[in-house]
């Protein structure tokens, strides 16, 4: 399964980069997200609730980060455990290109399911996929708006 797309942030390069990085940012902003963990300067853990279709399930994910050509591009790899649900992998090349005050980010992706997911259709996956980028980038894109605030800790 690929997917890629092209949206534009009303924000310099330098600063979509530092907030594609800031680990409140990126939980604000991927649906679902539960927890992410900062493993290293390179590695995240990730728990995400999901739904595809009629399946609801938790995934327990590990992504790598390649930031060697960042800021103008780095790129991610990742896999995911749903338990019973299935299971996810691929990665994404992601590219970042200044254009006056705003930055233009595309992405190219790749992600093979497997196990329960991967039966439910290739139409339905896809679906829930371009579903759930759109709503990061708008999360994003808010953010960045200054239109979505990262919540303060409660005490």
């Amino acid at each position: 399964m690929e997917l890629s797309d092209e949206v534009v942030i009303p924000s310099p390069r330098d600063e979509v980069y530092k907030a594609l990085n800031d680990i409140e940012v990126l939980k604000l902003c991927i649906p679902g997200c539960e927890e992410l963990t900062k493993e290293s300067e390179t590695e995240l853990d990730a728990i995400v609730v999901l739904k595809i279709g009629p399946m609801k399930a938790k995934f327990a994910g590990h992504i790598t980060l390649d930031p060697s050509n960042a800021p103008a591009q780095f790129s991610l790899m990742g896999e995911g455990d749903g338990g019973v649900a299935g299971f996810a992998k691929g990665g994404a090349e992601v590219n970042l290109i200044e254009d006056g005050d705003s930055t233009i980010l595309k992405y190219e992706a790749k992600a093979e399911p497997g196990g329960k997911i991967a039966q439910l259709g290739s139409r339905l996956i896809m679906s829930t996929a371009k579903k759930l980028s759109t709503k990061f980038f708008k999360n994003f894109e808010d953010y960045m708006n200054g239109d979505l605030e990262i919540p303060l800790e409660e005490n």
